[in-house]
């Protein structure tokens, strides 16, 4: 598993079938404190997650497809939760801002 905060999503009209009514986002791999990798990927959304939300990403094809209930589907990422503070043995280091847990919890 990996951090990640959503950049952007992708819109296709022709795609393999099990990305149908499914969202993709652009996942911009980053570190714990939030600092990003310059890496990004590309997953299929279970969470509900947004644009500038942080999230929590499995990054491997099995376990994708497992979630997506989808065998033989090529998939290898998949966003499986939106992110609202991680803390390590010194304290927090990310929390979700207060105008963000509003929109999603109210």
């Amino acid at each position: 598993m990996l951090i990640g905060r959503v950049v952007g999503e992708i819109f296709s009209t022709i795609n393999h079938e099990a990305y149908d009514q499914r969202k993709l986002l652009i996942v911009d791999k980053v570190t714990p404190g939030g600092a990003p990798t310059g890496d990004y990927l590309i997953a299929i959304d279970v969470s509900g997650a947004g644009v500038g939300e942080t999230v929590l990403v499995i990054d491997e094809g099995n376990s994708a497809r497992q979630i997506i209930e989808r065998e033989n589907a090529p998939v290898r990422s998949v966003v499986v939760g939106i992110i609202d503070a991680i803390q390590d043995e010194s304290g927090e280091v990310y929390v979700k801002a207060a105008e963000q847990r509003e929109h999603v919890d109210g």
